[in-house]
């Protein structure tokens, strides 16, 4: 019972769900630059969920304080004392190590180095700034387009390939509405605990219609995805034609919808699914040419 414990307070504080995201983004990204998936992949995968699980339980450490004052992070392990923070601390330094040399170990320095860029984004600038304005979102999605990087690099691409840029393009721009779906269902919490919050800067109204100009670019950037050359097969271009038009068809309903029963987690979970799709195309694509 004991150890059942343990392990869910670690998955709680990996945020498993969202290293586990993490981890398929970068598979995306060397199947893409090597054009197979092999034995070769396992250490930089294995190396860059450790190393965001570790990123995870450092923000934890870093929120504990805020965390305590929200409803919906209020369980969370630290605040509800579950575990102490210094034990946190502990656990996010050993994930971040053993994380950092399982991508050297398995790919190369510079793999190593993107994996450490995405840490130090999250947790040394977008943590600390979303203390300071409700639009840290913006430069705190560049975290999203460093993954698939890593295994891009780890699969024997270069940075400097046009296709490197475009993919990471395409996972830093989907967060932004991903992150302002959240917000806007947890303003008010965010608004509570001391955070900047857009909902307490701008209204409703327009928080809709700039998250549906942000969802439009994200379907966009899908199909520059699509014919820029990552993806070669008529059928999977198709395929990412018609999810990026039904999600701009979904996203479009929030430009005229005025309902006092506004639901963002619905929107939220349609973003989500449409990512999904995009890693699951650009992970089987390649295999299949």
């Amino acid at each position: 019972m004991r150890f059942n414990n343990s392990l869910k307070i670690l998955l709680e504080l990996n945020k498993v769900r969202i290293t586990f995201l993490v981890m398929l983004t970068t598979l995306a990204g060397y199947v893409l630059a090597k054009n197979t998936i092999d034995t070769e992949v396992i250490l930089p995968l294995l190396g860059i969920f450790i190393l965001a699980c570790g990123g995870a339980a450092l923000n934890h450490f870093q929120d504990r304080d805020k965390d305590g004052l929200m409803e919906r992070t209020k369980n969370r392990p630290i605040p509800s004392g579950k575990i102490t923070g210094n034990w946190v601390l502990f656990i996010a330094v050993i994930e971040i190590i053993t994380g950092t040399a399982l991508i050297y170990l398995g790919s190369n320095f510079l793999a190593a180095q993107l994996g450490l860029l995405a840490l130090l984004w999250y947790n040394g600038f977008y943590t600390p700034l979303k203390r300071k304005t409700a639009f840290a979102v913006i430069p705190g999605s560049v975290i999203g387009a460093i993954p698939p990087l890593v295994g891009w690099v780890a699969g024997g691409g270069s940075l400097a390939d046009p296709h490197a840029l475009i993919l990471a393009f395409f996972f830093f721009i989907w967060q932004v509405p991903h992150f302002w779906l959240l917000m806007l269902k947890y303003g008010r919490e965010y608004e509570a605990a001391g955070y900047p919050s857009i909902t307490a800067m701008i209204g409703e109204r327009q928080i809709k219609v700039a998250t549906f100009m942000w969802t439009a670019a994200t379907a966009i950037s899908a199909l520059m995805v699509a014919v820029s050359g990552l993806v070669s097969l008529l059928f999977f271009k198709v395929c990412i034609l018609i999810a990026a038009i039904w999600l701009i068809v979904v996203f479009s309903r929030l430009l005229w919808d005025n309902k006092t029963d506004f639901k963002p987690f619905h929107y939220f979970m349609r973003i989500n699914y449409f990512v999904l799709v995009m890693i699951i195309v650009l992970s089987i694509e390649p295999l299949l040419r």
